[in-house]
C-alpha cells in the first residue's frame, strides 16, 4: 500500500513536511538522497547500473535517508524504483522513497481522487500518451497539481523547497546538527545544468555527485571536472543546440565549475565505496 496526497503547487513546505512526519509516521531523516537526470527511458551500462543501484540504497538504508525522485516509472526514477526493489529489503513502506510528481503528467489520475480511501491505481501505460505512470516502488508521492494536463516540471520548485525544509530539520532533537542533503544525477537532458548550478550557489552549497558513464548531462559534468582540475576555465565544449541556447548553456556550465568544489564524480568501478564515504562524510559535518 502506498500514501500519496495530491497537492497545490503554492503548498507550504512545513505542512508537507509535518503531514509526513506526523501522518504518514515516517522516521526522521537523517540524510536526504535528491536523484535527478533523465526522465525519458535510457539505458545505463549494467556495471553503472549495479554501483548506482547498491550504492544508492546501501547508502540510504545505512544512514536512514529519504531519497527523492520524480516518482515517474520512466527514466532515473524507474531505475531507482528497481534499485529499491532489489536492495530496499521487504518492508516498502520503511524504505522512505518518495515521488514528486506532477499531478497532470500522471496517467489515469482520476483513479486517484479520494478522501482517506484505498484507491487501486492501474494505469494502461499508452505508449502514444503524453502522460506518465506512477513507479510502484516509491513509498509515498507528492502529487503536484499547478492546474496544467500533460506539462512536466511544475514540481520542481515545491521540490526544491521541501528540500530546504528538511535541511532546518535537526538530525538528533540533541543535537544541533541539520540534515545534509546530497545531490544525485544520473544521465540528465540540458536542463538538468541549472539544477546542479541551483544547489552548488547554494549557500551552503549542496553537494552534487555526478555517475560518470550515465550519458548525456552526467557525463558532461564528469568530463568538465576532470578538465577545470588545474583551472576553472572550461575549455571548448561542443554541442547539438542552436548557437543561443549553446552559448546559454555554456555560460551556465562555467558557472557550476566556478564551485566546481562542491561536484564529484562517481566512478563506476567504486560506486558503493564512494556512496558510502560520502555519506559518512556529510553525516559527520
Amino acid at each position: 500500500m502506498l500514501s500519496y496526497v495530491r497537492v497545490a503547487v503554492d503548498s507550504k513546505p512545513e505542512a508537507l513536511l509535518q503531514l509526513m512526519l506526523r501522518e504518514w509516521q515516517m522516521e526522521r531523516p537523517k540524510l536526504l538522497l535528491t536523484v535527478h537526470g533523465g526522465s525519458e527511458n535510457f539505458i545505463l551500462p549494467p556495471k553503472v547500473k549495479q554501483a548506482f543501484s547498491k550504492g544508492l540504497i546501501t547508502a540510504a538504508i545505512s544512514t536512514g535517508a529519504w531519497i527523492f525522485t520524480d516518482g515517474i516509472n520512466t527514466g532515473v526514477s524507474k531505475y531507482v524504483g528497481e534499485a529499491v526493489k532489489l536492495f530496499g529489503g521487504h518492508d516498502l513502506r520503511k524504505r522512505n522513497t518518495i515521488g514528486i510528481t506532477p499531478w497532470g503528467m500522471i496517467d489515469n489520475n482520476l483513479d486517484l481522487i479520494g478522501r482517506d480511501v484505498f484507491r487501486p491505481y492501474q494505469p494502461l501505460g499508452n505508449p502514444l500518451s503524453k502522460r506518465t505512470c506512477l513507479n510502484g516502488f516509491h513509498s509515498h508521492f507528492l502529487l503536484v497539481d499547478d492546474g496544467t494536463l500533460g506539462k512536466p516540471g511544475c514540481q520542481q520548485g515545491l521540490r526544491r523547497k521541501l528540500e530546504k525544509q528538511i535541511q532546518l530539520l535537526k538530525i538528533h532533537p540533541r543535537l544541533n546538527q541539520g540534515v545534509p542533503v546530497l545531490c544525485v544525477v544520473v544521465e540528465g537532458s540540458a536542463a538538468i545544468v541549472s539544477t546542479v548550478l541551483d544547489y552548488v550557489s547554494n549557500a551552503p552549497p549542496v553537494p552534487v555527485f555526478v555517475f560518470e558513464g550515465s550519458g548525456k548531462a552526467a557525463d558532461l559534468f564528469a568530463f568538465l571536472h576532470k578538465q577545470t582540475a588545474n583551472d576553472r576555465y572550461v575549455g571548448n565544449v561542443y554541442f547539438k543546440w542552436e548557437r543561443t541556447e549553446a552559448a546559454h548553456l555554456y555560460t551556465l556550465l562555467q558557472q557550476c565549475m566556478d564551485h566546481r568544489q562542491s561536484v564529484s564524480r562517481a566512478l563506476t568501478e567504486i560506486g558503493l565505496v564512494w556512496f558510502k564515504t560520502q555519506t559518512a562524510s556529510s553525516l559527520s559535518l
